[in-house]
């Protein structure tokens, strides 16, 4: 008994699924010139896109809302029964307005519409009945009613919930790539999410610099390199001139493979002697998911930094960089 009751509760999640995939899928030959002018609107909005609607709408409003405002299109949501005890006020003759209602009749958004007229401002209603009044009233109607709910009763909304906001991020994919709209924009907006610590962090804001980062002079022994390496604490340290420009590297690679060699008198030899003279070297202006992937892809522990005059800079490790949240 209990195995037909798991086995009913899946076919009724494919079949909640399917419907509302089927509904998705059906909003794609509405992709006419009538989404066109709703973009163009948009577009030529100089303020802010205002968005609203009611109850289960509402929170599909928000949503759109927040994704409008993170890909480049300044947007907000406003509850339409709270704009006509004066949030009204937010709507300015700069912005536009994109209401939601699967009825197209909901009672709140009616009451505001003769407002919305009066400010002259760019009307495009979502809704589910073309012949509503909201649509009539808009001045660019996009269609998102669905052949059936998903709910088994036709009351809750879900299919046409899902469809609103497929439609809503169908708009703002648009007007992100009319806008010209890049990922170190989105990044821009999202400075504490991967994506911004990808896109925004550079080496410069990881490296270790002054005297964190591990350095010899060209006349050092390779006992003095390996206290300073110890002291760092890196696997590694730069040789550098009087100048500071770098001159080489020394790795704990290098001292296993020297030791490997045996008979090495270590005590006796001078770091010049042994170092790596020609080694991968970054800018600290790189982002750091660029020094990521050449640390991974030439499996590099740890590299130096240097400026446009060759001088170290700093030393990345790459253990800062998965620290910092750029893998």
């Amino acid at each position: 008994m209990a195995a037909n009751g798991d086995n009913k509760l899946q076919r009724l999640g494919r079949e909640v699924l399917e419907t509302e995939a089927a509904a998705v899928a059906a909003l794609a030959a509405r992709i006419d010139d009538t989404f066109t002018r709703a973009c163009h609107a948009l577009l030529t909005c100089t303020g802010r896109i205002v968005v609203t609607g009611m109850g289960k709408s509402g929170h599909v409003g928000a949503k759109i809302a927040a994704t409008l405002a993170s890909t480049g299109s300044p947007a907000f949501f406003m509850h339409p029964g709270e704009a006509s005890h004066g949030d009204l006020g937010m709507i300015t003759a700069k912005d536009a307005v994109l209401a939601l209602s699967n009825s197209g009749e909901t009672s709140e958004i009616l009451t505001i519409l003769p407002l919305i007229k009066r400010l002259g401002v760019p009307l495009i209603a979502m809704t589910g009945k073309a012949h509503s009044r909201l649509a009539q009233a808009a001045d660019v109607h996009l269609d998102v009613g669905v052949e059936k709910e998903a709910c088994p009763l036709g009351l809750a909304p879900t299919a046409s919930t899902t469809a609103t906001l497929a439609m809503g991020d169908a708009l703002a994919v648009a007007l992100l790539e009319a806008r010209g709209f890049s990922a170190e924009d989105f990044a821009l907006s999202h400075p504490a999410g991967s994506l911004g610590r990808r896109l925004l962090l550079r080496v410069r804001d990881i490296m270790h610099s002054g005297e964190r980062m591990p350095r010899v002079a060209v006349g050092a022994s390779l006992r003095e390199a390996l206290l300073e390496m110890s002291r760092k604490g890196l696997g590694m340290t730069s040789i550098v001139d009087a100048d500071g420009r770098l001159l080489g590297l020394f790795t704990d690679g290098d001292l296993r493979r020297l030791l490997d060699k045996g008979e090495v008198a270590i005590g006796e030899l001078n770091i010049a002697e042994v170092m790596t003279r020609q080694c991968t070297t970054l800018r600290d202006d790189v982002l750091a998911a660029e020094a990521l992937h050449l640390m991974q892809e030439r499996r590099i522990g740890a590299l130096p930094i240097t400026d446009e005059r060759g001088r170290l800079c700093g030393t990345l490790n790459m253990h800062d960089l998965l620290r910092a949240g750029v893998g």
